[in-house]
């Protein structure tokens, strides 16, 4: 099980790379059973016994931060990795651990082999930890140097976590928290959105543009944006901001056309759509279920009803295999839904292209990415 300490890393592939303490703290955590705070960069667990964890779960990915105890002496915490969500009742997932307990920083339990040495360790300092996990295998280093390099891994895929223990091991800190996601590839790069993406209607494509890394739909009267590729299974994964009031939505294996609302209104041949929607606003006080933000419109609600405010950050993850979809928003899962549970699924196509619906309202995306689907 334990790889020789001269052994190669793991060759890595080009992913999407996502900061995860730059902005505010729900935009990628959900915190429970704890206090914490992101401030100036620099995420810190305060208070409980809980958990700190991303939003989206990974397979294959980098991680990397700087961690760093506020107490000198007894302390104690941890970072989870392909974790699952913790059982009801208690704080902390039944996962794969990294310790930060004083004197075995480094080590994970269950995992033969993952031990570090001490000596890696700059007390009362920061402390930098490189995280690479392909496969079966996991390789980990501290402030540089390799402290272990093993296979073993027997849950595919599952969460981060920052481990809360305040009132035995104390308060705890993290900064330049970075996840790379090896499998999934990003759709809006460098060079702008016109890489992966294109107006549906040519001549009315001036109502998309960037603004800064970000692709904002200015509001103005136009088209709709319609990725290059098709896609049939997939996990795609972005962030939205919405005004006060706004509207739009996010298409899934639609024919060229864009239809996506079905046989009985019309469409026999379409996709569907996720809805992207201000829920607060009074402008739609009178909602049907499936009209609210991350629901499946018209087909699935979403529950419970996560949204952020208007003008904050909302996380949209949306994994699609076969007729089962599974929506996660803010990094709660709000739909799962198959040709079982909602036989219109049935009637929609299993391939088709993405789209960015323009509803004549401004919305801006960020971090788009796809991957392939989550295991069953």
């Amino acid at each position: 099980m334990l790889a020789a300490a001269a052994a190669p890393a793991p060759k890595l592939h080009a992913g999407t790379s996502i900061p995860l303490t730059q902005g505010e703290l729900e935009e990628h955590w959900v915190v429970s059973g704890c206090k914490a705070r992101l401030q100036d960069g620099v995420l810190e667990l305060l208070e409980g016994n809980g958990l700190v964890r991303t939003h989206h779960a990974y397979r294959d990915f980098v991680l990397r931060l700087q961690w760093k105890p506020r107490r000198k002496a007894k302390y104690d915490s941890g970072i989870y990795f392909r974790a699952p969500l913790p059982p009801r009742g208690r704080p902390w997932p039944a996962g794969y651990q990294i310790n930060l307990l004083q004197g075995r920083e480094g080590q994970v339990g269950g995992l033969p082999g993952a031990k570090a040495r001490p000596d890696l360790i700059a007390p009362g300092r920061w402390n930098q930890l490189e995280l690479v996990v392909q496969g079966d295998r996991a390789t980990l280093k501290i402030n540089g140097q390799l402290a272990w390099n093993v296979q073993g891994l027997k849950r595919p895929w599952g969460y981060v976590g920052l481990q809360a223990e305040v009132p035995g091991g104390g308060p705890f800190a993290f900064r330049n928290v970075e996840i790379v996601e090896l499998d999934h590839q990003p759709l809006l790069g460098r060079e702008g959105f016109l890489q992966h993406w294109e107006p549906a209607d040519p001549r009315r494509g001036e109502c998309w543009k960037m603004d800064g890394p970000l692709l904002l739909c200015t509001g103005k009267r136009g088209t709709w944006l319609r990725s290059r590729k098709q896609y049939a299974d997939f996990n795609l994964r972005l962030q939205y901001r919405l005004q006060p009031g706004g509207n739009s939505g996010v298409y899934l294996r639609v024919p060229r056309s864009g239809a996506h609302r079905g046989k009985s209104l019309g469409e026999p041949d379409a996709g569907v759509e996720i809805q992207i929607l201000d829920d607060a606003s009074p402008r739609y006080k009178n909602l049907k279920p499936y009209q609210y933000s991350a629901s499946l419109y018209a087909i699935a609600p979403a529950r419970p009803r996560v949204s952020h405010p208007a003008g904050k950050w909302n996380s949209l993850e949306i994994d699609c295999r076969g007729t089962r979809y599974r929506i996660w928003h803010n990094g709660q899962l709000v739909v799962e839904a198959d040709a079982r549970t909602h036989p219109e699924l049935a009637q929609r196509r299993l391939e088709g292209y993405l789209g960015l619906q323009n509803h004549h309202e401004p919305v801006w995306f960020r971090q788009v990415r796809i991957g392939p689907p989550l295991p069953p």
